[in-house]
């Protein structure tokens, strides 16, 4: 198991992560897990309004970096140069994470591109073989 797929596994638990330090922090109880998506959805605004959003797009993000890796991997890319890039992407993605909760979204902003950046330069590797 190499390092970059490692990551895979985390960047599917963080948006699991995220929702769930919402639900902790934003006032969720076990009496709103009878219809949790029509709560999240109709909550306005708050840490758990944030956390929904880090959650929605930790899933959208994971997508294109799991087949990022999955393709350098498979095509033979360097490998220390693919567990770099996605160590860095999930350290992005952490921090992502971690603006969206705290209402920075200048920052949050810069880490989003940087982790994309991760996945094109994960592209790159595969295309340069």
């Amino acid at each position: 198991m190499t390092i970059a797929f490692i990551c895979i596994l985390i960047a599917s638990l963080l948006p699991i992560i995220w929702i769930g330090i919402g639900k902790v922090l934003g006032g969720f109880s076990l009496k709103n897990n009878a219809n949790p998506r029509e709560v999240i959805a109709k909550t306005e605004k708050g840490i758990l309004k944030r956390a929904n959003w880090a959650q929605e797009n930790s899933w959208e993000s994971f997508a294109p970096f799991a087949a990022a890796v999955l393709i350098a991997s498979f095509l033979g890319a360097n490998q220390d140069q693919v567990d770099l890039f996605s160590m860095i992407f999930i350290s992005m993605r952490v921090l992502h994470g971690a603006f969206y909760l705290s209402n920075k979204p200048l920052a949050r902003s810069i880490v989003w591109f940087a982790g994309m950046g991760c996945n094109f330069a994960l592209y790159y590797l595969s295309w340069n073989l």
